[in-house]
């Protein structure tokens, strides 16, 4: 069902100190089950917390210049899923529609602001509106994501 697309982990916020380590910014709970990114190009010796060593950044120069720099794992290397469970990186980009049958429009974003996931979608006419990622509002979700016609906001 899944496309095997690089899935971001983290990025590399800046150099820590002079030896080469980077401060990570992290999209995930636990970065410490994956050593390699981007295909292979970068392989962590250390990591603590949000601080990474890897066996290609020598220095702080190195580092500044990878400032940015995205960590992608292939989708295909996540932990299998649960039921109920999702990336949010399966769901953006899916079509969604109304329990009534109305297309909705897209999937483009899904924040948290600290009650649960809200996903985003843009209409065609590229107004948006968001959603409560509940069961409630969104019974069902796998090609395209369906939204409970009473949480469409009009």
């Amino acid at each position: 069902m899944h496309s095997d697309r690089p899935v971001t982990l983290a990025a590399i916020a800046g150099a820590h100190g002079v030896g080469g380590e980077v401060k990570l910014k992290l999209f995930t709970d636990d970065l410490s089950a994956f050593r390699s990114f981007n295909d292979g190009a970068l392989t962590i010796k250390s990591l603590r917390g949000n601080i990474a060593r890897f066996a290609e950044i020598a220095d702080r120069t190195t580092a500044e210049r990878l400032r940015g720099t995205a960590l992608t794992v292939p989708r295909s290397s996540l932990p299998p899923l649960g039921d109920g469970e999702y990336y949010h990186h399966d769901l953006i980009g899916l079509p969604a529609v109304s329990t009534d049958g109305v297309a909705l429009g897209i999937v483009v974003a899904i924040e948290n602001f600290g009650a649960g996931d809200v996903i985003e979608i843009e209409r065609p006419d590229r107004k948006r509106f968001m959603v409560p990622m509940r069961p409630e509002a969104v019974p069902e979700w796998g090609d395209m994501v369906t939204v409970e016609a009473s949480f469409v906001e009009i």
